[in-house]
């Protein structure tokens, strides 16, 4: 135990004081399992920066464990699995988001666990099995994020989920859902999403992001606009 608060703060410190790289860096040098335990325990960290940090360095680790150990690895991926089940008594913050981070670094777990992450917001009359979709508003903005980051390195894993992302682009109420909704229609080059994204073009609500290691503030309207450049971009080069 007083190795595990040891760590922990250690990774505080770090996350809370330096950037992603840098993070994951000297994070690079400590046993992935170590690790686990208390990046986990940092993602209900009070600062949102740290929490971010800790989801991102959380993802990266366990994409390294995969590599190293990946019966390990899957060991992790089925803990968040866990969490996200409403059956597990939790509240899945900072799960998806590192679980994206994760698959985004990995082959190996992105092939196993993107259709996981996409049930929870798959829409939920159009499920086939059982039905995961999150009825909290707040953990499926993680689970947007998530599949935008796992659309950065693995665009084609996003076709399978693309009819869902663009039901939630016109049913989320909100600007965050629908920016971060946008973000992934075009990091998955889902060329059917034009018209819509089109129409958000300008679009001048808030939106928060974490990208590059860091957060930022954007508008729904610029983000809808990187989409539509994605598309385009991919579709010039086809």
């Amino acid at each position: 135990m007083a190795r595990f608060r040891r760590m922990k703060a250690e990774a505080r410190e770090l996350l809370a004081g330096a950037d992603q790289d840098a993070v994951l860096a000297r994070l690079a040098g400590r046993p992935a399992a170590e690790l686990v335990g208390p990046l986990f325990s940092l993602l209900l960290a009070p600062e949102e920066d740290v929490r971010w940090r800790a989801a991102a360095a959380l993802g990266a680790t366990v994409a390294r464990m995969a590599a190293e150990n990946p019966e390990a690895a899957r060991v992790v991926m089925r803990r968040f699995l866990w969490h996200m089940n409403e059956e597990s008594g939790n509240i899945g913050w900072g799960i998806a988001e590192a679980m994206g981070e994760a698959m985004a670094r990995s082959a190996l777990l992105a092939r196993e666990y993107h259709k996981n992450l996409a049930s929870y917001v798959q829409c939920p009359e159009c499920a086939i099995g059982d039905d995961n979709f999150l009825e909290h508003p707040p953990l499926r903005l993680g689970v947007y994020w998530a599949l935008g980051r796992l659309g950065e390195a693995r665009p084609e894993l996003l076709a399978h989920v693309a009819p869902d992302l663009l039901r939630a682009l016109g049913q989320e109420q909100g600007a965050q859902a629908r920016g971060l909704v946008a973000r992934a229609l075009g990091l998955g080059r889902v060329a059917e999403a034009r018209a819509a994204l089109e129409a958000l073009a300008g679009a001048g609500d808030p939106v928060d992001i974490y990208r590059g290691g860091s957060l930022e503030r954007t508008t729904l309207g610029a983000l809808a606009r990187e989409a539509l450049d994605a598309i385009r971009s991919h579709e010039e080069r086809a």
